[in-house]
């Protein structure tokens, strides 16, 4: 019989509470790979989302209904009306759908009368049906998967146990849907670094995240991710909105994934943030089969963010594809590719902003340099940032992140014209390591780029902050697209920032070589009277 769960009832901190869960979850673990268990996992927590939502909403028409002066019998008649949950835009759950019923019989329910009894894994997964059945925007959607032979029944009723227990009723300000998205984000994190290489498929870490947010600033109009994973980039998105004081319903968001499992988790995790968002009717290839060729031209998308996969080798390419504005990718690569794709999804005064390998950058194969070079040339480019290494457990390449603009004139995106102009910026030099493996950005790297691409740009945001712009040796510099030809259209940031400025110490340069040089044969001196201390001592040991 496996141990009983360790059950911490009232964690005092987010962290605590996110901890909690993620090493009960993991107990559950026994045969499954680390997808299907994701699967098993997210799928409950979006369950709790629903239905405590639901309770939530309950509570509030059966409060309203008492102020009015309803009895007990009047209520029970107006409850239920699914309009009044669906119209807030809460999901109708059926009592048997419930988080109180499962949680009621997480052992299992007993053989009653003829019927047949059911493990919790059964009822789990009719749950899944009910809510889908009764939520037409979650048709093939959620996981049924629970009755399967290798998920350990006991350890899945311990566990939803310890979900009932953890109420996500908020702390302090926060709201049961802010608490679970967090839980939902931080258990995508998990699940990506235990995948390795397959994680990277699925998430892109919040900080390279938050570098393309913060520079594009997505406060209104249209956000579009033609590849948008798990819907991380619009999770930071409404992050940002929430942080502005501005609301989740000033944008509007559009997505495609291309694996089914994958596309699944992101309407998951985007219900569970209240954004209502098109991931279209089900999953498939951007490239053979575009989902939203309503996006274009006047009714394009007003802000882009992608992280597309690196370097496919084998995508579907067609030479006649329309996209292909600035020339045909070539078939052994598919990023000048996502490139084009997106630019041709951006309306009139729209922006993008698209992590790439840094290869991109320089690369002259199958075409890709006089794509560049056309790119440079329609003054597409505004802005490129060399990233810090080790940002992605999946992968060792070194990434960058290029920005786009339709219009880089003075108007309501920047009170400066940067027509002909392109910022780089070296951030290769910022971050901390978390571990061995893994680098992260503080919250002063990210504002240290954003800020310096709202200055150049004249930003509203940078105009509010007082901030200007000035290049940075080392760091960032403005450069004309004849500079930019001049360096062969190579748009990596190292070959403009140039060198940092060395502090000057004072000391004239030849002293300085004569202290040094002094120093240098004195340590060479001390490292050979140490070598004759250890021949010594080890003659006396033979």
């Amino acid at each position: 019989m496996p141990p009983k769960l360790k059950v911490d009832l009232a964690p005092s901190t987010m962290k605590e509470l996110k901890d909690t869960l993620w090493k009960a979850a993991d107990k559950l673990r026994g045969s499954m790979d680390a997808s299907q268990y994701k699967d098993v996992i997210l799928g409950l927590v979006f369950l709790k989302y629903v239905s405590d939502a639901f309770e939530e909403r309950r509570g509030q028409i059966q409060a309203e209904l008492e102020a009015d002066g309803l009895n007990d019998e009047q209520i029970a008649q107006l409850i239920d009306d699914v309009d009044e949950y669906t119209g807030r835009g809460v999901f109708w759950v059926s009592p048997l759908a419930r988080w109180t019923y499962l949680a009621e019989h997480a052992k299992g329910l007993d053989a009653v009368a003829g019927a047949a009894p059911k493990s919790i894994g059964l009822l789990i997964d009719e749950a899944m049906e009910l809510i889908m059945a009764d939520n037409k925007s979650l048709a093939a959607t959620l996981p049924r998967i629970y009755n399967r032979d290798n998920v350990d029944q006991r350890r899945l009723g311990e566990l939803l146990d310890l979900f009932n227990s953890a109420r996500f009723t908020g702390q302090g300000a926060s709201k049961a849907r802010d608490l679970l998205g967090e839980v939902y984000e931080y258990f995508l994190e998990k699940f990506a670094k235990a995948e390795g290489k397959r994680g990277g498929e699925f998430y892109t870490p919040a900080g390279v995240v938050r570098v393309l947010v913060e520079v594009l600033e997505p406060h209104r109009g249209r956000v579009y991710d033609p590849c948008c994973g798990s819907g991380g980039m619009f999770v930071q998105a409404e992050k940002f909105l929430a942080a502005h004081h501005l609301e989740g319903s000033d944008i509007s968001v559009y997505g495609q994934e291309l694996n089914e499992r994958t596309w699944r988790m992101a309407k998951m995790n985007l219900a569970i943030h209240g954004l209502n968002a098109n991931l279209a009717s089900r999953w498939g290839d951007t490239f053979a089969r575009d989902q939203h060729p309503e996006l274009t031209g006047t009714n394009g998308a007003d802000f882009i963010m992608a992280n597309p996969p690196f370097n496919i080798k084998d995508w579907a390419r067609s030479e006649s594809d329309p996209r292909w504005k600035y020339g045909v990718p070539p078939a052994g690569n598919a990023n000048y590719a996502w490139i084009q794709h997106i630019i041709s999804k951006l309306a009139p005064g729209g922006s993008a902003g698209v992590v790439m390998a840094n290869g991109s950058m320089s690369s002259n194969s199958g075409g890709e340099g006089e794509i560049r070079a056309q790119l440079v040339e329609a003054d597409l480019v505004s802005c490129m940032v060399a990233l810090p290494t080790q940002l992605f457990r999946s992968t060792g390449i070194p990434v960058s992140t290029w920005f786009f603009a339709k219009d880089k004139t003075a108007g309501p995106r920047g009170s400066v014209d940067r027509t002909g102009q392109v910022l780089f910026i070296d951030a290769r030099n910022l971050g901390y390591m978390v571990d061995r493996a893994e680098r992260a950005l503080s919250d002063e790297d990210i504002a240290k780029i954003a800020n310096t691409f709202h200055a150049w740009r004249g930003s509203a945001s940078a105009g509010e902050a007082g901030l200007t712009y000035d290049d940075e040796a080392g760091f960032c510099y403005s450069a004309t697209l004849a500079e930019i030809k001049a360096a062969d259209y190579a748009l990596t940031p190292g070959r403009y920032v140039g060198a940092a400025d060395v502090e000057d110490d004072g000391e004239p340069v030849e002293e300085k070589i004569a202290r040094l040089s002094k120093e240098l044969f004195e340590q060479f001196e001390e490292s050979e009277r140490l070598a004759q201390v250890v021949r010594e001592q080890l003659g006396r040991v033979s």
